[in-house]
């Protein structure tokens, strides 16, 4: 194998790994909100590092592989995608890093259940792991029509993180003294909708290295 082939197959690797790891970041800081585990949120906090280490490296590969390889066709396709898909998977560890530290900060948050329910936050964060999963499936299999579906998931994503500023004001108008607890979650759907739009920008990206397509600014349809 030459040199270029090895070092885009440890490329190939490296970014799978670094999805699997945010995927389960995402996944955890969205259980650790729904069910208030501080712990879980703590183990989050802790592998934010990890996340990290991941970007640095891929970005010091894809680097690499463009000063010395001078890639063309599908393999400088593939490099440049894996740039971004690098940065947009590090943005989304960083909100899962987020939501997992306002639940340390603030150890004595317990959310209503109800309103839990009503702003639709477990459909909220169903679907950007959904999303995420897809995405991967779709790099890994090389097929860009199974990171169509994350743009209309991201639609309803938006109109979920539109929708809770008015069960939220609704709900404080009703239980004044829970205002703070209710600050805390729009900060968390506020970064969930953000999870959503980055998993967009990767979807962009896979369509651009196994089609050679250009959607950034077009319509998703």
């Amino acid at each position: 194998m030459r040199q270029l082939e090895q070092e885009l197959t440890s490329l190939r690797h490296d970014v799978i790994d670094m999805w699997k790891l945010v995927i389960s970041q995402v996944s955890n800081s969205g259980e650790a909100i729904l069910s208030f585990d501080k712990e879980l949120a703590q183990k989050v906090s802790m592998r934010e590092r990890k996340v990290d280490a991941y970007e640095l490296k891929i970005d010091s590969e894809c680097e690499n592989i463009i000063a010395l390889h001078q890639p063309v066709a599908i393999d400088l396709r593939f490099v440049l995608a894996v740039f971004k898909i690098n940065s947009n998977l590090e943005r989304i560890a960083d909100f899962a890093y987020g939501i997992s530290r306002m639940l340390i900060a603030n150890p004595s948050v317990i959310l209503d259940a109800e309103l839990i329910t009503n702003t639709n936050v477990r459909v909220m964060i169903s679907e950007v792991n959904k999303m995420l999963t897809q995405g991967l499936d779709a790099f890994e299999n090389e097929k860009s029509n199974f990171a169509a579906a994350i743009f209309s998931e991201d639609y309803q994503v938006d109109e979920i993180n539109n929708n809770a500023a008015r069960i939220v004001a609704d709900y404080i108008q009703k239980n004044p003294d829970r205002a703070f607890e209710c600050l805390q979650l729009i900060a968390a759907i506020r970064k969930l909708e953000r999870i959503g739009d980055h998993c967009s920008n990767i979807a962009e990206e896979i369509f651009f290295y196994i089609d050679a397509k250009v959607l950034k600014h077009a319509s998703k349809k």
